[in-house]
């Protein structure tokens, strides 16, 4: 395990988390199996914070009143050290706060704080964003969780599917070069159900702004399954990486990629929130192991 790490022990699970990005590093279940995917080559990461953006800028620039900033896509979190805040045997709290390097990317005073919570057979997942600055703040805050596809490596990967708690008819979004495109598309969701298959992603991510649903369960008729719920969060991604690449991204979003032809203020672009001096938005999401028969 790397260094710098915590691990959570609950009933029917257990949790890993690094310094490093306030990172979830391992999931597994109560027969030890592991369920979060290990950071192979074809994708170098387990489950990142997205701060303060989701998916990407235009030319890879955050733009506000009238100067550029360099930010890279899904923002510099993911690739900072964070600080200890609180351990026990169930939970921890880590916090980032603004210094003069995140300020050359993103003028703002801030404090993250994220925390992992274990229940019995589940992980909570909070992240609170303050405004500790004298201007409101804009900004994003996604979760990009990476499972393992299959779950069991016994199974096909088209054994599996993702049933979402409420019908979901509303066209997608699709991105082109990590830009969002202007046209939705007709979703493959039929009725609550959408069966998995390599080629969904051939076009990037799925995306499903502002779903019926707060909650989707992905498994196989057999062996374990799992429940992402989410409440403040505004979009859904849903993500492997093309080429057949053995784990599915399951991905709460406030914030989407910027579109493919918004060249305005990063405070204007759709999905960001706009925070008060001294306030703070808390968002949460939860996983949930179960297993079929």
């Amino acid at each position: 395990m790397q260094q710098d790490s915590y691990t959570l022990q609950g009933d029917g699970i257990s949790a890993t988390v690094v310094g490093q990005g306030a990172e979830l590093v391992s999931l597994r279940d109560a027969d030890g199996g592991e369920l979060l995917w290990q950071a192979g080559p074809e994708w170098r990461r387990h489950s990142p914070v997205l701060f303060p953006i989701v998916g990407r800028l235009k030319g890879d620039q955050l733009r506000h009143r009238g100067q550029t900033y360099p930010m890279t896509q899904h923002g510099f979190a993911r690739d900072k050290p964070f600080a200890w805040a609180q351990r026990s045997s169930r939970s921890c709290s880590l916090l980032l706060t603004d210094d003069a390097e995140t300020r050359t990317h993103y003028p703002f005073a801030f404090r993250l704080a994220v925390t992992y919570a274990l229940g019995e057979g589940q992980l909570d997942i909070g992240f609170e964003i303050t405004n500790t600055g004298d201007e409101p703040m804009p900004a994003s805050i996604g979760a990009h969780p990476a499972f393992n596809w299959p779950l069991l490596p016994e199974l096909p990967k088209q054994a599996y599917r993702l049933t979402f708690a409420e019908p979901e008819r509303a066209p997608i979004r699709r991105l082109k070069e990590g830009l969002l495109l202007p046209a939705a598309q007709p979703t493959p969701v039929k009725g609550n159900t959408l069966e998995l298959s390599e080629r969904l992603f051939d076009e990037d991510a799925v995306i499903l702004d502002n779903p019926a649903s707060h909650s989707v369960r992905y498994g196989a008729d057999h062996g374990p399954a799992i429940e992402v719920s989410w409440q403040e969060f505004q979009e859904l991604g849903i993500w492997s990486k093309p080429g057949g690449a053995p784990f599915l991204c399951i991905e709460p979003w406030h914030g989407i990629a910027s579109p493919v032809d918004f060249d305005g203020d990063f405070a204007d672009k759709p999905g960001v929130m706009l925070i008060e001096p001294g306030a703070r938005r808390v968002l949460n999401y939860r996983i949930r192991l179960s297993r079929k028969p």
